[in-house]
C-alpha cells in the first residue's frame, strides 16, 4: 500500500531533480576543481558571471558560504557591516560574521524588510578610534522572512550612490533573485550592476540539489577562492553537481511564474479565513506568511495529520513556499485542507 501523497509547502530547498536534470549529471565532463580543471564548472561559473555581467564567479556549496566568503572579502576584524535586521545573514548563518570575519553586524529596522539610503547615512561610522569602520552594507532579494518581498530597484540605487559616496561595499544576498528577476522583469545585468559582490543561489526556486555562486569582479573571486579553500569548500570533480545548476537555469528559470502563480492562489484562500491573517497584495513571489491566531505548533501539527507541510516561522506565524515539485492538483489539494484547519 503506497503512502498518502503529502503537499511539501515547508520549503523551495526541497525540491527534487527531475529525470532529465539526473541524465545531465549522470554525462557531466569532470575534472579537478581546485585545480581549476572541471570543465562544467568552469562553464557554469562563466555563465553565470555572463548572466549579471560580472567579471567571474565562484562555485561554492551553500548560500550561506557564499555571504560568508564575500563579507570576509570585504572586511578586516573589527569592522562593521550594516544589514536589515530580519536578513538572512544576521539571523540564519550561525554567527559566522563573527566567527570568521570578527566582524560586528548593525542590524537596522526596515519597513517591509526594506532599509533605506538614509538610514544607512545614519548609521555609518564617523572616523574615530573609539568606533569599529563601517566598510560594508548588505542587502537581500528576495527578502525571506519578508514573505518574499522584492528590493524596490530605485531603492538598490540609492543605497548603492551611498555606498559609493562613503566608500562602502555593497553585497547582494540574491539567494532568489531568480524571483525578483521573474516578478519585475529586471534583468539580471541590471541587478548586477550595483553590487560589489552577489551570492546567488541554484538549489533552490531553480531545482538544483546543490551550489550557490559567488560573483564579482576578477581580483574579488581570486580573493573568495582563497577563502573557499579555507572553508573546505574545494570539491575536486563537482562538475556534476555544477551540471545540475547549468540545466537548472537554463530551463527552470521562467517557470518560477508559476510558483508566483501558486503562491497567489494559496495567499488568496488563506485570506479567507478568520483565523489567519494576510494580506494577498503582499505576496510578490513563491513565499506566503501568515500570522495564525491559533496555537502555530498545534496547526502545523494537523495541517501534516492531513497531508500539508508548514514551517512554524516564529511566534504566531506560518510560512509557506511555493516550488516546481507541487502541481496545480497539490495547489487545490492544499486550499482543501486548510479549509478543514482554519
Amino acid at each position: 500500500m503506497s503512502e498518502p501523497h503529502v503537499v511539501d509547502l515547508r520549503s523551495d530547498t526541497l525540491t527534487q531533480p527531475g529525470v532529465e536534470m539526473r541524465q545531465v549529471i549522470a554525462q557531466a565532463v569532470v575534472g579537478d576543481d581546485v585545480f581549476g580543471e572541471d570543465p562544467t564548472i568552469n562553464g557554469l561559473q562563466e555563465y553565470i558571471a555572463g548572466l549579471f555581467h560580472k567579471e567571474a564567479a565562484l562555485f561554492v556549496p551553500s548560500g550561506t558560504m557564499g555571504n560568508q566568503i564575500s563579507i570576509k572579502c570585504h572586511t578586516q576584524p573589527g569592522d562593521e557591516v550594516i544589514c536589515e535586521e530580519n536578513s538572512h545573514c544576521y539571523n540564519y548563518e550561525a554567527g559566522t560574521p563573527a566567527f570568521f570575519s570578527g566582524v560586528q553586524m548593525r542590524p537596522v529596522a526596515g519597513k517591509d524588510a526594506v532599509i533605506t539610503a538614509d538610514q544607512i547615512k545614519e548609521r555609518i561610522r564617523p572616523t574615530d578610534h573609539h568606533f569599529p569602520q563601517t566598510r560594508l552594507v548588505v542587502l537581500e532579494n528576495t527578502h525571506n522572512r519578508a514573505g518574499g518581498m522584492i528590493l524596490p530597484l530605485e531603492n538598490i540605487q540609492s543605497i548603492y550612490h551611498v555606498c559609493k559616496q562613503y566608500n562602502l561595499s555593497l553585497h547582494l544576498d540574491g539567494a532568489r533573485i531568480w524571483n525578483a528577476h521573474i516578478a519585475t522583469g529586471i534583468p539580471l545585468e541590471e541587478y548586477g550592476k550595483y553590487f560589489d559582490s552577489m551570492s546567488v543561489c541554484l538549489s533552490k526556486g531553480l531545482g538544483a540539489p546543490v551550489g550557490s555562486l559567488v560573483l564579482g569582479s576578477a581580483d574579488f573571486i581570486n580573493k573568495a577562492h582563497r577563502f573557499r579553500k579555507i572553508l573546505g569548500g574545494g570539491m575536486r570533480q563537482a562538475g556534476v553537481l555544477a551540471a545540475a545548476g547549468l540545466y537548472a537555469v537554463k530551463n527552470n528559470l521562467s517557470r518560477l511564474a508559476i510558483d508566483h502563480e501558486h503562491a497567489g492562489e494559496l495567499a488568496q484562500s488563506l485570506a479567507r479565513f478568520d483565523s489567519v491573517y494576510i494580506d494577498p497584495k503582499s505576496v510578490k513571489t513563491n513565499i506566503v506568511i501568515v500570522e495564525c491566531h491559533k496555537n502555530v505548533d498545534k496547526v502545523v501539527s494537523e495541517l501534516k495529520t492531513k497531508g500539508v507541510l508548514a514551517a512554524p516561522f516564529g511566534g504566531n506565524k506560518i510560512r509557506f513556499v511555493t516550488h516546481l515539485n507541487l502541481s496545480k492538483k497539490d495547489i487545490e489539494k492544499a486550499i482543501d485542507i486548510f479549509k478543514q484547519v482554519f
